[in-house]
């Protein structure tokens, strides 16, 4: 059974171009949608880091720094 005309070697090259073009936008498309959904993320989290912080009733530069002895008590055990 006949199965069409074949492609010549510029169709062929025309076509994977066009693909890979496709592909590319798609990749761009899903690196941006990545990029909104880590920075919702990290949004998420700073905001519940924010509310831990009013709730302690602490100001940042309190926190920060039971946050560095915490951290040094970690490091030397």
């Amino acid at each position: 059974m006949a199965r069409g005309p074949r492609k010549t070697m510029e169709q062929k090259i025309e076509a994977k171009q066009e693909l890979i073009e496709a592909l590319e936008t798609r990749l761009d498309s899903e690196r941006t949608e990545l990029e909104d959904l880590l920075r919702e993320k990290r949004l998420k989290e700073l905001e519940t880091v924010e509310e831990l912080i009013e709730e302690s009733g602490l100001d940042a530069s309190e926190v920060a720094e039971i946050l560095r002895n915490h951290s040094m008590q970690i490091q030397s055990a």
